[in-house]
Formats: structure tokens, C-alpha cells, sequence
């Protein structure tokens, strides 16, 4: 599998402040397939969507990552700017990250992170911290190699139909 990451920050964007999710990610991800492209903007929708736009169409990477801009604050537009470019919805990696987050804390039903597929890249969001990323992707990291076959066109191990052409 291939990956591209986006740490969406100002602070981090500015040089302020060291990504340290965004770099996590990376590093989990390193025994799963290979991070084409880490990319850090800013807290600003028509930003996110064209680093989004760019991993999906040019570097044709299998799964997008992003960290950041999930939560309440005014700034964190980063379901919104990835909403544009989904061609559909994946809600169910979503949801299965907010409930085992919500496990841990409460605070976790606060995350507002989206998950969907634009052509055959699949783009989840993930908070901002180091330690909601961990958990995050222990919930996704099972399931990826699946939805990327599944994505490939692939559909022949799905729903028992081995051998029968898909589902």
C-alpha cells in the first residue's frame, strides 16, 4: 500500500510548532506500505483540499491521512475542505474510531473527522494528537489492505464469495 500524509496546522505550517502527528503517522505506516508524500498546510479549507486533491490524483496514493483541524475550534474546517473532494462517504471508519476513542475519553464524541473515497484513494481524517492518532489508527490499521483491494476492484474475497465474482 501506498500513503500520503497531511498535518493540517497553522502553528505547524508557520514553523511554530513541530508536527508531531503527522511524523507518527508516518512511522506507523512504515510496516504497512510506503508514505509517498508528507505534506504539511495550513487551517485552510482551499488548502487541505488541494494537498487532499494532489495525493489522490497525482500521487495516486492508496490511503490519505490527515491530522488535525477535527474538533470545534473555529479553524478546524478540515471535515469540511475533505467533504469537497470525497467522491463518496466510508462513515463506518469514522464512526469505529470516534467509538473506541470514546472507550478512553468522553471528549472523543467531539471529533468531528470524516472518512470517504475520491476515484481509488481512500481519505481518512484523524485528530490532532499524538496519542488520539496511536489509537486511531490501531482501530484502521486491520482493515486497510481489505478496503484497498476492495477499492482495486477486487471483490472476489468479499462477503464469502470466493471464487464468484464479488459481491
Amino acid at each position: 500500500m501506498t500513503f500520503g500524509v497531511i498535518c493540517v496546522s497553522d502553528r505547524c505550517s508557520q514553523g511554530i510548532c513541530e508536527d508531531k502527528s503527522g511524523k507518527l503517522i508516518c512511522e506507523m505506516l512504515s510496516e504497512q506500505g510506503k508514505v509517498k508524500e508528507y505534506i504539511i498546510v495550513p487551517d485552510e479549507a482551499a488548502e487541505i483540499s488541494k494537498a487532499l486533491v494532489y495525493l489522490c490524483d497525482e500521487v495516486k496514493a492508496d490511503v490519505v491521512f490527515t491530522t488535525g483541524g477535527t474538533g470545534f475550534a473555529p479553524r478546524d474546517v478540515t471535515p469540511e475542505a475533505s467533504k469537497t473532494v470525497f467522491d463518496r462517504d466510508a462513515p463506518g471508519i469514522s464512526e469505529a474510531i470516534r467509538l473506541k476513542s470514546l472507550q478512553i475519553t468522553p471528549k472523543a464524541m467531539l471529533s468531528r473527522g470524516v472518512s470517504g473515497i475520491r476515484k481509488s484513494s481512500l481519505i481518512i481524517n484523524l485528530p490532532g494528537s499524538p496519542k488520539a492518532v496511536k489509537e486511531s489508527l490501531e482501530v484502521v490499521l486491520p482493515v486497510l489492505a481489505h478496503a484497498v483491494e476492495v477499492m482495486s476492484g477486487n471483490t472476489l474475497s468479499c462477503g464469502g464469495n470466493y471464487g464468484k465474482g464479488g459481491d
